[in-house]
């Protein structure tokens, strides 16, 4: 069995843009996402009261189509099947009975990440969800679409990627994970410091789940059913605080 080199994408060999290349490639696509996530950190405020759902769902929609894309067209340009990015379905419905597997572990391991943390004498400045992310009743198909576009667009965007770029510049895999896992935790500012370290950890499970499967099914899978907990329980009456 052969050791995959830094360069290397999951499905083999293939022409690849130079590194300069891939430099000014993803240097552009930063330069789009970076302020939506600088201003994750200042969604709290009172300009909340001016947004609701249906507003935040369906331009979070367009926007993500639009960098997924963006993406697509990028790997066009550069003749790499889209494989490459993670999107293949090469182990069959064995990635999504893992996903699934994975997320009850995955979930108990967040929990007692936040615990270690208040243990360790760190506070916990876990602020709460703002109301305009809580769909109301009547929402519940936009709910849906949303939760289904955020899980596999931000699974393209970071792990399929940010990801493969970031280790074709660095000539690292354990560079372009904490780079891209970074990146991803920055945009969920909101969450508060606390939030911001477990979501970096996150980032790092997905990122390694990813490349260990060579395909982003099983990140996906996850991604959606947390964000689908976070999202529709509300509309069954309970509160997340």
């Amino acid at each position: 069995m052969t050791r995959e080199t830094p360069d290397q994408a999951p499905e083999g060999s293939q022409d690849q843009p130079s590194r300069r290349e891939q430099l000014l490639e993803v240097s552009v696509f930063l330069f789009l996402i970076l302020p939506s996530i600088v201003f994750s950190f200042f969604l709290f405020g009172p300009w909340q009261k001016h947004f609701d759902f249906a507003q935040f769902a369906v331009s979070s929609i367009l926007d993500y189509l639009a960098l997924v894309a963006l993406i697509f067209f990028f790997a066009w340009r550069n003749q790499e099947p889209l494989a490459r990015l993670g999107w293949n379905f090469r182990n069959g419905w064995k990635d999504v009975a893992l996903g699934i597997t994975l997320f009850f572990p995955y979930i108990m391991g967040i929990g007692l990440l936040f615990i270690i943390y208040w243990k360790l004498g760190f506070p916990l400045p876990m602020k709460p969800i703002p109301q305009f992310f809580i769909p109301r009743e009547g929402q519940t198909l936009l709910a849906l679409v949303l939760v289904c576009v955020v899980a596999i667009a931000e699974e393209t965007i970071f792990r399929g990627y940010l990801l493969l770029r970031f280790r074709a510049i660095l000539g690292s895999s354990r560079g372009a994970i904490l780079l891209s896992s970074a990146i991803f935790a920055l945009g969920h500012g909101y969450k508060g410091l606390a939030g911001v370290i477990v979501t970096f950890l996150m980032g790092v499970f997905y990122a390694v789940l990813y490349l260990r499967r060579q395909s982003l099914v099983s990140p996906i899978v996850i991604h959606f059913l947390q964000d689908f907990i976070l999202v529709l329980i509300p509309l069954f009456g309970l509160k997340i605080a």
